[in-house]
């Protein structure tokens, strides 16, 4: 009986306050048309954005029709629509107007028709103008949007020391136009979706025409239409609805703040999402490996870049497995560490009152302590902070005979390591805090066991279609060339087998083609024949002969 009171009463409440539940102006109105009337089609836009700053600019055309513009106040260039706009309307001397005459008149480079007015409404809470005529049942929309926004610039967290420093910011437009900056071709393709009954964000599906998988494709716009929710502040949100997995350890798309970077990964096969208002662009499908690749791999020497790598790798299994192996050994294996060591690390640790599981436990809560603190607190007030913790602290904690000398030598090496590889440091703080707990109760064995398990949650995972451990597991030998390590161009002349695609040679003329039909890798049947190119040097060296 309580429940279906409950139920029923917010039944009720949501008739009444239908804004509360999401409900938005949009859907109210979306059965209705444009008339041949302004004053009735000023009504109807007014009763969808009935806001006071969705202002209305009335004026009269050369020869006396009534027109009016209806657009979202400090979202338009007012001048500019006044200008092009208002003013060449004004020497119009016709009687009646028509759209066609109306989209002759005004000097827009950008005009469409709005077909009704919940279209219409859309597209001035974009930041575009809504023209209206009187006599005309159409409106038509005049791109003079002005949204602040902020430059292009490096983003903080991918500062690069070689290779382009744009990235993305929060206008999708500007989004996009820097990706069709670096593919400048035909087959690059645009898709436009909204999510958010409140926000109405815009989304941008980004992909190559024939090189990414048609089946992702279709099966990311699935997701996206069935997304339900008030509001898409973030890229984030879409990940959450897009990710396979609702709960997991492991992030399941591909995120990059930088252009270069979500260009290369396009023409790999990947789908890209760009989101209004978010400077961090999606990529599909995800592969693990991608966080230890950074852009500068590809600007440097492959000899260099696979030595960067390893050392990523490297740094992220000290991360996770030094806090949890000191502990352990401490406790179940004693005899894992060098004497000389044992006998330095037992002279620090006598006469703590705390247990070595607890003593880490405890370095270690304080460190993500003292980062969640330097990251929320002013730039100025985070640095200070974070001398006062590294050095006061530390420093007295040892003192004052609380933890000891090689537990904050270990959690601090481990915090270092672990910022390597910045996209992993969430995920990898977690496991962290996993094998800690699994070293302290279990040691060794449960150290081992945890790996075990997390190989084999990675190897019975699949995100649209790619494991994230490939190449690995699977084992694709020819992926491996650009993975934990990476050779140079011409060995990399297929596209990554792990994504299912149509067309998967990216280096053409006969560049690397003799590897990948020694290796019997050739994708399709048309990969292995003579180029156009070729049979043009063919004949020419025939004719000399």
């Amino acid at each position: 009986m309580t429940k279906k009171f409950i139920r029923g009463g917010v039944r009720i409440f949501g008739r009444i306050f239908p804004h509360t539940f999401g409900v938005n102006t949009f859907e109210k109105c979306k059965n209705e048309n444009f008339s041949a009337t302004l004053n009735e089609n000023e009504r109807i836009i007014k009763k969808i954005l009935p806001s006071d700053d969705i202002l209305i600019y009335s004026f009269e055309s050369g020869g006396g029709v009534p027109c009016a513009v209806i657009y979202a106040d400090g979202m338009v260039n007012k001048q500019l629509l006044g200008d092009l706009a208002a003013r060449p309307l004004s020497f119009v001397k016709s009687k009646t107007l028509t759209t066609e005459e109306v989209k002759k008149a005004v000097l827009f480079p950008e005009l469409k028709i709005a077909g009704t007015p919940a279209d219409a409404a859309r597209e001035i809470l974009d930041g575009n103008s809504l023209l209206l005529i009187q006599g005309c049942a159409e409106g038509v929309i005049v791109g003079a949007k002005t949204v602040p926004q902020r430059a292009v610039t490096e983003p903080q967290t991918s500062v690069a020391i070689k290779g382009p420093r744009e990235g993305f910011i929060e206008d999708v437009k500007t989004n996009m136009a820097l990706v069709r900056k670096r593919l400048k071709t035909g087959n690059l393709r645009f898709e436009y979706a909204h999510a958010g009954k409140q926000s109405d964000t815009s989304i941008a599906l980004c992909y190559l025409d024939g090189i990414a998988d048609e089946k992702v494709l279709a099966a990311i716009k699935k997701r996206l239409s069935e997304i339900n929710t008030d509001i898409i502040a973030d890229s984030s949100y879409i990940a959450t609805f897009l990710a396979p997995r609702r709960y997991t350890l492991f992030k399941e798309l591909g995120t990059t703040e930088k252009p270069d970077i979500f260009a290369a990964k396009i023409a790999e096969g990947r789908i890209g999402i760009l989101v209004d208002g978010s400077p961090i662009a999606l990529t599909v499908p995800y592969v693990l490996t991608e966080d230890f690749q950074t852009a500068e791999d590809y600007f440097v020497s492959p000899f260099a870049a696979s030595v960067f790598r390893l050392l990523r790798f490297f740094a992220v299994a000290i991360s996770l497995l030094l806090p949890a192996f000191y502990v352990s050994s401490q406790l179940f294996k004693i005899q894992l560490i060098p004497l000389n060591l044992t006998l330095t690390i037992a002279g620090s640790i006598r006469g703590l009152p705390l247990s070595p599981s607890l003593e880490m436990f405890l370095v270690l809560l304080v460190l993500e302590i003292l980062k969640e603190a330097s990251i929320r607190m002013p730039k100025y007030v985070g640095m200070a902070l974070s001398v006062v913790g590294a050095l006061v602290l530390g420093d007295t904690a040892v003192s004052a005979g609380f933890v000891s000398t090689p537990a904050i030598i270990i959690v601090a090496f481990s915090g270092i390591c672990l910022y390597t590889v910045p996209d992993f440091v969430e995920t990898g703080s977690l496991l962290r805090w996993l094998f800690l707990i699994v070293a302290g109760s279990a040691g060794p064995f449960g150290i081992v066991l945890l790996i075990a398990f997390l190989l084999y949650y990675l190897i019975t995972a699949d995100a649209f279609g790619a494991p994230p451990l490939a190449p690995f597991a699977p084992l694709l030998k020819r992926d491996l060339k650009d993975s934990a390590l990476k050779t140079d161009a011409y060995a990399l002349s297929l596209r990554p087998g792990m994504f299912r695609m149509k067309n998967r040679r990216r280096l053409k003329d006969g560049f690397g083609g003799s590897d990948a039909e020694k290796s019997g890798e050739s994708d399709k049947p048309g990969d292995g024949m003579i180029t156009d190119a070729q049979k043009v040097k063919e004949q020419a060296e025939k004719e000399e002969r």
